[in-house]
């Protein structure tokens, strides 16, 4: 399923789930005006505490969570918010970002690292 933005994402996901708007928002210690700004896309997403909170309400997967991180990085207009520390504590993530921005890496290049990686893990 497609998804048009991050609060489309939740909201879709809370309906699925048969949670209504302000039961959603008392669970995650929000207003329930604050959260359909949100669903709106007329306010950013919530702090990751928050997120990670909302995952687990959600029952999420690891790719409907990475998801969900990938879109609240969007709408903030910044790097999804699950990596800043991961990329900050290693300066050779950064020099890797760099190199594959400066010779121009593409999709593919890019998905045949993601799988090398993988491999790793099996």
């Amino acid at each position: 399923m497609a998804y048009a933005n991050f609060g489309d994402f939740i909201s879709k996901k809370r309906i699925e789930k048969g949670i209504t708007l302000r039961g959603m928002a008392d669970m995650l210690g929000i207003s329930a005006p604050f959260l359909t700004d949100v669903e709106k896309d007329r306010r950013n997403p919530m702090d990751m505490e928050k997120l990670n909170l909302l995952a687990d309400i959600l029952d999420l997967s690891k790719e409907e969570n990475d998801l969900m991180f990938d879109l609240a990085g969007k709408k903030r207009n910044v790097v999804a918010p699950d990596l800043p520390e991961y990329i900050m504590e290693r300066d050779y993530v950064s020099a890797a970002l760099r190199t594959a921005r400066d010779l121009g890496a593409g999709e593919e290049e890019w998905n045949r690292f993601v799988e090398e990686l993988k491999k790793r893990k099996e």
